[in-house]
């Protein structure tokens, strides 16, 4: 029991630190820190920051690392230099509310992946759960107003969307799938150096049609949020926690973004607390805890 608790910790905080990245991701657009760029030197300086831990254990594993690397890689492109950059590219044509309901189908999907790839099975309280969640979300983004939600225009920048809920379920079914006998710190380091690769052609991109980094007080901070927290910590945390509870259980926690978000911009841009975020927040909690009790008793 005590290690289920563990992972609730772990999938908790990465969700905060991703729900802050929001906030971050604000302050960038505020401060002119163009977002491939940003996402290019990230992880440039995650991959600099774990080298001396983990080149040790790179080369003790070489060998099995080899035989692994075809998943490794793809593991680093989906989510590293695709995920991150899908989205900073889908939200030039898309409003954040429709990112975000885009982005709450990230459990359900990853539930059918799961059942797919036999990684993990799917009951009728997770599915029950997932539901409970989703119309959280729903209120907490709508204002709990049905209608918001109906008038949503939907385009190209939400399908660009589904791309990442794609990537980001699929990563999460093989986190488990393969259960690497690396560190967490190790597979971080692998799947970072492929992603770098194609995150290369991106930061050149902007560098050509003119978009140059500014290096302020204001980038440095930004830069700093966005490698220790959303990057390290979170990647970390969410990886050790899907080893522990599987991808079904812990796919659960994405739904807790919304609300963590607003709860940041509360307290952060004092955004005013109103009743339909007790309510969402009662559907997402109540949500994850029926996912999961049910594996629990």
């Amino acid at each position: 029991m005590s290690k289920n608790y563990l992972a609730y910790t772990l999938l908790v905080f990465a969700t905060l630190c991703w729900s802050g990245n929001f906030i971050v991701g604000k302050f960038a657009y505020l401060f002119e820190v163009p977002p491939l760029t940003l996402n290019f030197l990230r992880w440039v300086s995650v991959w600099i920051i774990l080298i001396p831990f983990t080149y040790k254990e790179i080369f003790n594993n070489f060998n099995y690392i080899k035989k692994n690397w075809m998943v490794i890689s793809f593991m680093g492109v989906i989510t590293i230099s695709t995920f991150n950059s899908v989205v900073y590219f889908a939200l030039n044509y898309t409003q954040v509310i429709n990112a975000v309901l885009v982005l709450a189908a990230i459990p359900a999907v990853t539930i059918i992946i799961s059942s797919f790839m036999k990684v993990d099975k799917t009951n009728i309280f997770q599915l029950i759960g997932l539901l409970l969640s989703i119309i959280g979300i729903s209120a907490i983004i709508s204002n709990a107003d049905l209608n918001r939600i109906l008038s949503l225009s939907f385009n190209k920048g939400d399908i660009w969307m589904l791309v990442c809920v794609l990537s980001w379920s699929i990563y999460s079914t093989l986190l488990k799938k393969h259960s690497f006998k690396f560190s967490q710190f190790t597979l971080i380091q692998l799947m970072v150096t492929v992603g770098i690769i194609f995150l290369i052609p991106q930061f050149f991109y902007e560098r050509s049609i003119g978009l140059d980094v500014n290096f302020n007080k204001a980038f440095f901070v930004i830069l700093f949020y966005v490698v220790i927290f959303p990057a390290l910590a979170a990647y970390y945390c969410w990886q050790k926690g899907v080893e522990i509870v599987g991808p079904n259980r812990a796919t659960m926690f994405v739904q807790l973004m919304p609300l963590l978000s607003a709860i940041l911009a509360i307290i952060i841009f004092r955004e005013k607390l109103e009743l339909y975020h007790f309510i969402g927040a009662s559907f997402i909690l109540s949500g994850i805890y029926l996912s999961n009790r049910k594996l629990n008793a």
